[in-house]
């Protein structure tokens, strides 16, 4: 069966999914409302810290967050911090610990209550983002319709803001070896992260498909949201499903192997 046939299989009522080359959009299917991007949103807020790391206006090395932490330890989700609380669970660089709560502490540290303001400025209007806002937390707050959901995947794919050296290192895993708990899918040995992306490697089960290479940098969110990039494939896949994450997204691995099959 075809991917868009799969698509029509799902228990959702109406998933909106698009399909991203280096030229753009190879085929989308769906609704273009707003939707929530849950913890998709964790990308764009990295993709905002690191044009401040190209500026110059922060360094990766800077300290941000517990004792120890650098502002890498918090987009790689090595700082120690909590999931939910700032305080720290243990010693920077030693778990990986996914948290919302070091995305707001580093939102925070580097742009104290205009984190928002300084995304739109930098990433939402030169990519032409115009119905996507970050009404909340920078580590889950972002609306916005696939259409703008698709035109971010194709930065990431074919990197127009970000020079060549940063988007490699954010797409490299950061303080490798790390385990810990990816939400949703359990413990993995070692639980690859790059600068706010997480990266596939070899993690087992995992939520893009079994074809998708290692390299493949993403993350899906808890409203039924994903993106990923497989840059061995040249191809990016972003879907707003409309209904929060469960059992039901057990289809999503299926479906990516159709779109590496069909557009590859």
């Amino acid at each position: 069966m075809s991917a868009f046939g799969l698509l029509k299989t799902w228990p959702v009522s109406d998933p909106a999914v698009a399909v991203i080359g280096p030229g753009g959009v190879l085929a989308i299917e769906g609704p273009d409302d707003p939707r929530p991007w849950a913890s998709v949103t964790k990308l764009v807020s990295a993709y905002t810290v690191l044009l401040s790391v190209q500026r110059g206006d922060v360094d990766l090395g800077d300290p941000a967050g517990p004792p120890g932490s650098t502002v890498r330890h918090l987009l790689a989700h090595a700082s120690g911090v909590g999931p939910d609380d700032p305080a720290a669970l243990s010693p920077p660089g030693r778990r990986r610990v996914y948290s919302n709560a070091g995305f707001e502490v580093l939102a925070r540290d580097l742009a104290e209550d205009t984190f928002g303001e300084l995304m739109a400025e930098t990433v939402l209007a030169p990519l032409h983002l115009a119905r996507t806002h970050l009404g909340g937390s920078p580590a889950h707050g972002i609306t916005g319709p696939l259409s703008d959901l698709a035109r971010f995947g194709h930065e990431l794919l074919a990197p127009s803001l970000l020079g060549p050296v940063l988007s490699r290192e954010a797409a490299t895993v950061q303080f490798p070896g790390l385990d810990g708990i990816l939400p949703g899918y359990g413990r993995q040995s070692p639980n690859d992260w790059g600068l706010g992306f997480e990266i596939r490697g070899h993690k087992s089960p995992h939520w893009t498909g079994s074809a998708n290479s290692p390299r493949t940098f993403g993350h899906f969110g808890k409203s039924g949201s994903f993106l990923w990039v497989d840059p061995d494939a040249n191809l990016a896949c972003a879907c707003l499903a409309g209904r929060d994450f469960g059992e039901w997204a057990s289809v999503w691995p299926e479906f990516s192997d159709a779109i590496l099959t069909e557009f590859a």
